[in-house]
C-alpha cells in the first residue's frame, strides 16, 4: 500500500466534503477501510505544507506525487484511494 498525505484547511467547504467523500468510500467498499490517510491541516502545518508544490485544498499525494488538487468528487476519492492500493 502506498503512502497518501491529504493537505487541508479544517474550514474549507471542499476539504469538509473530501473528508466526508473518504470516509463514505471506505464504509461502500471494505478493500478501502485499511488505507491510512495522513492528514495534514495546512494553517497548523505550515512549515511542512510548504515542503509541497500545491494551491488549492483538499490535496492528495500518493507515494510523493500529486494526485488531485482542489475541489473533489466522490469518484475521484474513490479512485484516488485505489490508486493507493497497487
Amino acid at each position: 500500500m502506498k503512502e497518501v498525505k491529504l493537505f487541508y484547511l479544517r474550514e474549507c467547504p471542499f476539504c469538509k466534503k473530501a473528508l466526508r467523500y473518504i470516509e463514505q468510500a471506505k464504509a461502500k467498499h471494505s478493500e478501502l477501510a485499511d488505507i491510512e490517510i495522513e492528514m495534514i491541516e495546512e494553517s497548523e502545518q505550515a512549515a511542512l505544507a510548504d515542503k509541497y508544490d500545491y494551491y488549492y485544498v483538499p490535496t492528495f499525494y500518493i507515494a510523493g506525487e500529486k494526485v488531485h488538487e482542489g475541489g473533489i468528487f466522490p469518484d475521484e476519492v474513490e479512485q484516488i484511494l485505489r490508486q493507493a492500493l497497487e
